[in-house]
């Protein structure tokens, strides 16, 4: 099923949609190391009916030392297969609100090969809002046939981007807050050095949004929060952020804008941020 090309949809369509069975819901919600009750507990407690638990710590590459990196095509394949997600599904991606993590899902699954994928404008925060049904407890998905196909085109690695300090083929852009982006607050992640990639500009997540609604803000206005960070949009963009989450709030609102071929670092602060990592810069940008 299609809907539109914009990758947001209304709780409106949703509501209208929960009983559609080409239709898989997933909660992809994802809170800060330290941070409780943690997400799934939260999934438990309160979840749109229908819906399953979408776990990016989960479904991701156990073998490596950095947070929840992407994981092989068999580990996607078998992850979202056991929610009950089939190729064939349209899938409908929400968090709790304020846009952490439903982008990062929804990037995934682009990555993968899943192009019929979309996520809920509000997420849960607009939902309950709107006095919308919700379900609470365990649920047990029937498992479904899934098959991946990884584009590698849509993460960028560490060499790669220690590669573009050079050749500044990309922009970087940072979704991290400011103080944390310019160095003057710790990383939540311990042992992790503050500051930016060199060269990066900052473009906070949480100025693409409407706290009070948990909308994504108007076009125009996603477009001007680039264009005052001295981002060009007709040039190579590669997102960061922490470790590779909120990032894809800004590539979402890239995509949203007509903007394509954009890339993560999917390793992000949580791996250039080591003691032993690549040079790092302070201050503005």
């Amino acid at each position: 099923m299609t809907t539109t090309t914009d990758p947001l949809v209304s709780t409106d369509w949703l509501a209208a949609h929960l009983d559609d069975p080409t239709v898989r819901i997933l909660d992809a919600s994802f809170k800060l190391p330290g941070v409780t009750p943690l997400p799934r507990e939260d999934f438990l407690g309160a979840h749109i009916p229908g819906s399953a638990f979408f776990d990016v710590d989960v479904i991701s590459d156990h073998g490596l030392s950095l947070p929840h990196m992407f994981p092989s095509e068999g580990h996607f394949a078998e992850g979202v297969g056991a929610l009950s997600v089939s190729n064939a599904h349209t899938v409908v991606i929400y968090d709790a609100g304020g846009w952490v993590a439903g982008p990062r899902a929804w990037w995934m699954f682009l990555a993968f090969g899943h192009t019929d994928v979309r996520v809920l404008d509000g997420g849960l925060q607009k939902w309950r809002a709107e006095g919308r049904a919700i379900e609470s407890g365990e649920v047990d998905p029937v498992p479904a046939r899934y098959t991946a196909s990884f584009d590698q085109g849509f993460v960028r690695s560490r060499q790669q981007v220690v590669a573009n300090l050079d050749s500044r083929a990309a922009q970087l852009v940072d979704a991290r807050p400011q103080p944390r982006f310019e160095g003057s607050v710790p990383e939540p992640r311990a042992g992790l050095r503050s500051g930016h990639i060199p060269g990066s500009r900052n473009v906070p997540y949480a100025k693409l949004f409407d706290a009070a609604t948990g909308t994504m803000k108007p076009l125009g206005e996603l477009r001007a929060a680039f264009k005052d960070a001295g981002v060009d949009l007709d040039r190579p963009i590669v997102t960061t952020c922490g470790s590779g989450v909120s990032a894809l709030v800004l590539t979402l609102a890239l995509y949203r804008l007509g903007v394509r071929g954009t890339a993560l670092y999917d390793g992000s602060w949580a791996d250039w941020g080591q003691a032993d990592g690549p040079p790092v810069a302070s201050g503005p940008a």
